[in-house]
């Protein structure tokens, strides 16, 4: 069975910072590339970073250069260290993972096999 379960999320000041992480369980962890998603209330979901098979990082420009994600193959664990924290970081979280081949990035595809429930950040000003 596969599960995703998300941690970490809590309610911060502007410019404090916070650690996601996400337990990944019932598939091979390794074959997987691995997408932190956001949705604020009111406003669609989307992608923020993602960490290939191959351990290659892509991230949204928004969050570049204050979030950092990452992965343990053996821990089968994906994190998101966030910095620096906006207000406008405030939503729910999620991490998603999607088959790719071993040693890949997640390339520009986003269509993501399974999904957790997600954990709520709040950044207040």
């Amino acid at each position: 069975q596969v599960q995703l379960v998300e941690s970490g999320g809590d309610s911060v000041q502007a410019g404090e910072s916070l650690r996601l992480s996400c337990a990944a369980s019932g598939f091979i962890y390794t074959r997987y590339c691995m997408r932190w998603f956001r949705q604020a209330p009111g406003k669609e979901r989307e992608a923020v970073a993602g960490i290939g098979s191959d351990g290659s990082t892509s991230y949204a420009d928004s969050v570049k250069g204050r979030f950092t994600i990452s992965r343990d193959n053996v821990k089968k664990s994906l994190y998101l260290e966030m910095n620096s924290l906006k207000p406008e970081d405030t939503a729910m979280y999620y991490c998603a993972a999607r088959l790719v081949w071993y040693g890949s990035s997640c390339g520009d595809s986003y269509d993501m096999a399974y999904w957790g429930k997600g954990t709520l950040v709040t950044v207040s000003s």
